[in-house]
């Protein structure tokens, strides 16, 4: 199982960004989709965590400015960030739990997300 990240960058607060994570394999042998991003000098922390039947469990600094949603014909699974923040700043990592084994856990390379105030 390979995820690769996209879309992540540079922008100013207030601004948007939609990051992607195009996974190989089969999405309906997932058991969660995970958003974590970490911050310079700071631990791992997780985001945005959708279970199997959709529910998505947001951290409680992002709710209601980000998103997170899956295109199960693509194999891609998104963060739609809005109203962002200088605090947001962090590479953030996409990943995922299996039903089947291997199960995981299974992460993106990260990508780099700057918010300028």
């Amino acid at each position: 199982v390979q995820l690769v990240e996209s879309g992540g960058g540079l922008v100013q607060a207030g601004g948007s960004l939609t990051l992607c994570c195009e996974v190989s394999g089969r999405m309906s042998s997932v058991n969660t989709l995970g958003w974590y991003r970490q911050a310079s000098g700071k631990e791992r922390e997780m985001v945005a965590l959708m279970r199997s039947d959709g529910i998505v469990n947001y951290a409680d600094s992002v709710r209601d400015r980000f998103t997170s949603s899956k295109h199960n014909a693509k194999n891609t699974f998104y963060l739609q960030m809005t109203n962002l923040r200088p605090e947001d700043t962090a590479v953030y990592y996409c990943g995922l739990v299996r039903l089947i084994v291997p199960f995981g856990p299974f992460w993106g390379q990260g990508t780099q997300v700057t918010v300028s105030s």
